[in-house]
């Protein structure tokens, strides 16, 4: 696994580009703004919206609540 440059974590905070980068520790929380710093880089928003180290926009992807989920008939 490559490490995340600079992660001082044992074991090593995920990349940003792995599926399980809002894994890595927070550097910065600013709840009054929005945002947090995660170890690796990414800005993750209180939407669960992210930016990435290299400028790509992950959408918000809150999970569905029980209002929205209909049983198959």
């Amino acid at each position: 696994m490559a490490t995340t440059p600079a992660c001082p974590h044992t074991p090593p905070c995920p990349l940003a580009a792995s599926p399980d980068r809002e894994a890595a520790h927070l550097v910065a929380h600013h709840p009054e703004q929005g945002w947090s710093l995660l170890c690796n880089g990414v800005l993750l928003f209180e939407d669960t919206g992210e930016l990435l180290p290299d400028g790509r926009v992950i959408a918000p992807h809150r999970p569905l609540t029980d209002q929205h989920i209909t049983a198959a008939a």
